[in-house]
């Protein structure tokens, strides 16, 4: 007789806030079509990101300024067919959500048309009215701080964000600002470990870390990195853990299980 494996509940906001009261660390990848979401979800991932960086690595494009509402739609829409109990997250894309109304637009058709269960947008305290309004008509948002990428012309480039004690204390009045707006999760990139693990301690709502140390309650990476097939360049904070492996699942479980016992990211994948 064949063991039968466990079914797994779906994976909702509650589900992550409980995760983070008992302690309980949670594996975020991104994915962009059915396939790649199947697999992610049968290796354990709790939280699938559909994120704007498929501008970069499915579209080749230099930033993920040129990706566009439509192009965030069908990808999240391709996603939600291999996701099951995932929760299924989806990126606001570059300029989408520039006024409250807007963002409630392009919400609601990332969910709808979609099939998104939150959405995240980038920004920082100048969003809390956004937020607000979001959470008002019932959307899950999760906010992220720290490097922003679609705001990479602005900033000069992919730079860390917070090492001095002004900028790091502005991310964390931000990121409580926006908990009290209404947001159900947070993300930050590219920030010192110590001050992720400060925010963490901060926060009530799941923290998701990237390039910010394993202080975070959640670590998220893009798949295409973390399985080492991104041309060119590689983020340091990455690994490539299909490396000794002899199957994608068998790497992302790999990934799972570090991520959860907090093994990674480790002090080399870490900001100074």
């Amino acid at each position: 007789m064949y063991q039968e494996q466990p079914i797994r509940k779906p994976i909702t906001v509650t589900t992550l806030a409980k995760m983070k009261r008992a302690g309980e660390k949670f594996a975020v990848l991104t994915a962009y079509d059915a396939s790649f979401a199947a697999l992610l979800e049968a290796a354990g991932v709790e939280v699938i990101l559909v994120g704007d960086s498929l501008g970069m690595v499915i579209q080749g494009q230099r930033t993920t300024v040129p990706v566009t509402l439509e192009d965030m739609i069908y990808h999240t829409r391709m996603v939600a067919r291999g996701c099951g109990t995932a929760l299924l997250m989806a990126d606001m894309p570059f300029a989408s959500y520039t006024t409250v109304d807007q963002a409630i637009y392009s919400a609601a058709r990332l969910m709808q048309d979609g099939g998104a269960h939150i959405v995240k947008l980038e920004g920082g305290g100048w969003l809390a009215e956004t937020v607000y309004q979001l959470s008002r008509h019932g959307i899950p948002v999760c906010a992220h701080l720290g490097l922003l990428p679609q705001s990479v012309h602005k900033l000069g480039g992919y730079k860390v964000q917070g090492r001095e004690e002004t900028a790091a204390r502005q991310i964390m009045d931000e990121a409580l600002a926006l908990q009290e707006a209404g947001a159900d999760v947070a993300l930050v990139e590219c920030i010192p470990a110590e001050l992720a693990a400060r925010l963490t301690a901060a926060l009530t709502i799941p923290l998701i870390g990237i390039g910010a140390g394993a202080g975070c309650d959640a670590q998220v990476l893009v798949s295409y990195d973390m399985l080492g097939i991104t041309p060119g360049h590689r983020p340091k904070f990455s690994k490539n853990f299909l490396s000794g492996h002899d199957s994608l699942q068998a790497a992302v479980e790999a990934y799972v299980r570090a991520v959860k016992s907090g093994e990674f990211p480790g002090p080399e994948h870490c900001i100074a």
